[in-house]
């Protein structure tokens, strides 16, 4: 199932991390496992963040890719499925034939 991850992550922990090297290598880490259909980093709501959409294959894979961000980045983290346009007329088009 393609989802989109949303992770604010705290600013004095990130700090800690760009200064030793734990956010670059936890962000490569996280690529590498997920090999996500697209990524984004910025600010939102004063805080660095990232959103990243991939396709997630079991529930359960979930505590092992989001460890790193909770634990070392204080994160605050959302997972919710995703449609890219194409599956939504798909889903739309359903509707109307049922």
């Amino acid at each position: 199932m393609r989802v989109m991850l949303r992770a604010h992550m705290d600013t004095a922990a990130t700090n800690e991390g760009i200064t030793t090297g734990g956010l670059p290598q936890a962000m490569k880490s996280l690529m590498d496992k997920v090999k996500p259909e697209a990524a984004y980093f910025g600010l939102h709501e004063g805080v660095r963040s990232c959103w990243i959409v991939f396709d997630l294959q079991d529930s359960a894979q979930m505590p092992s890719l989001t460890w790193d961000l909770f634990h070392e980045f204080n994160a605050e983290i959302e997972v919710a499925p995703v449609m890219t346009g194409e599956d939504l007329a798909k889903a739309l088009g359903a509707l109307r034939s049922s």
